[in-house]
């Protein structure tokens, strides 16, 4: 069983008129693992509903104790691209779980989002990889602390060698 959290982020992004930004909207975790064709046992549970750009420590800090509580050796967490990598620093002294976070560059709302992509390439990664901290994102996974967002061109990289 994969218990899957989900914190907001542009994956749950809706936009609602030209006049108006993006807004977290309900999550469509459950929609999304069912277009990936996702039939693993899971459970998905709400831990925030934030642009990752205004998390908080202390949103961090809930996110680490949920992972801490959780009974699951395997944990996917939706988040936003922005700070992706901050909250993955955080959740590397949780060495005896398999975590991996991932979310989109695009609202899953809209037609051409990574967003099923990414959940459905998390959801490996979670069932496969050992215990650590990864990012799962467009095709390759990072572990903690060796990542950063590329905001230019709209990806992740590496920040040392592997």
């Amino acid at each position: 069983m994969i218990q899957v959290f989900t914190t907001g982020g542009t994956i749950d992004k809706v936009y609602f008129d030209a006049n108006s930004e993006f807004k977290i909207g309900e999550s469509l975790l459950n929609e999304l693992l069912a277009e990936a064709n996702i039939t693993g046992k899971y459970n998905v549970a709400g831990l925030l509903c934030k642009d990752s750009l205004d998390l908080t420590d202390n949103d961090r800090y809930l996110i680490l104790q949920a992972v801490e509580r959780c009974t699951a050796g395997r944990i996917l967490i939706t988040h936003g691209t922005d700070t992706m990598p901050d909250t993955a620093s955080v959740l590397a002294s949780v060495s005896s779980k398999t975590i991996v976070l991932t979310g989109a560059m695009q609202p899953a709302r809209m037609r051409r989002s990574d967003a099923v992509f990414n959940i459905g390439f998390a959801w490996a990664a979670a069932s496969l990889l050992p215990a650590g901290v990864y990012i799962a994102m467009n095709g390759e996974v990072f572990e903690a602390g060796t990542v950063r967002k590329n905001l230019k061109a709209q990806r992740f990289e590496r920040t040392s060698a592997d």
